[in-house]
């Protein structure tokens, strides 16, 4: 699994230099043999594999954000990368589990990578995220996991709350939009 990972990084085409960086920094972190399977809540090991995953409708030029409890963030969904899973199969489960939801995916592999130290009441962890693009449906009611958010919400792309987000949503959305551009084309 440690090799399809890596071939996943790999087909990564960044957007910027920052990408450019958590992408080649990646790929030496998988190939080093260090752990990259969380394996105990919450930071067990400290780096670890994550999949997001954001739901867009292009035909309205939403996107849908969580509110998340945890976190006081806006961010789309996503979870841990379970020990040998591939990361596309962690987003079809989180999906289900966290919005009742079948992932129809627009790429097969991820748009985006990024390293991200998070902030929390455990001092933080490192993410190592894979954004995955999702197709949605902004007129259907989502059913989500009161657990885990306060709400779901889709946002036009012009009102996302990049201050209340993760910090390389913007990133992430421009790179998006071009894709979503791009194929309109």
């Amino acid at each position: 699994m440690r090799d399809r990972i890596a071939e996943i990084i790999t087909s990564v085409e960044p957007l910027d230099e920052l990408e450019r960086a958590h992408r080649d920094s990646t790929l030496e972190w998988i190939r080093s043999g260090a752990p990259i399977f969380r394996t105990a809540k919450p930071d067990v090991p400290p780096k670890h594999l994550v999949s997001y995953f954001a739901l867009v409708d292009q035909q309205r030029g939403k996107l849908l954000l969580v509110d998340h409890k945890l976190a006081s963030l806006w961010l789309p969904t996503g979870g841990h990368v379970e020990p040998d899973e591939d990361p596309k199969a962690t987003v079809a489960r989180e999906l289900a589990e966290e919005l009742n939801l079948v992932a129809e995916f627009v790429r097969d592999v991820p748009l985006f990578i990024t390293v991200t130290r998070t902030v929390g009441e455990d001092g933080g962890h490192t993410d190592v995220s894979l954004w995955y693009l999702l197709r949605g449906d902004s007129s259907r009611a989502i059913e989500f996991d009161r657990g885990e958010f306060h709400g779901v919400r889709w946002f036009s792309f012009d009102e996302i709350p990049f201050e209340r987000s993760d910090p390389h949503l913007r990133r992430f959305v421009e790179k998006m939009r071009r894709l979503l551009a791009a194929e309109a084309v």
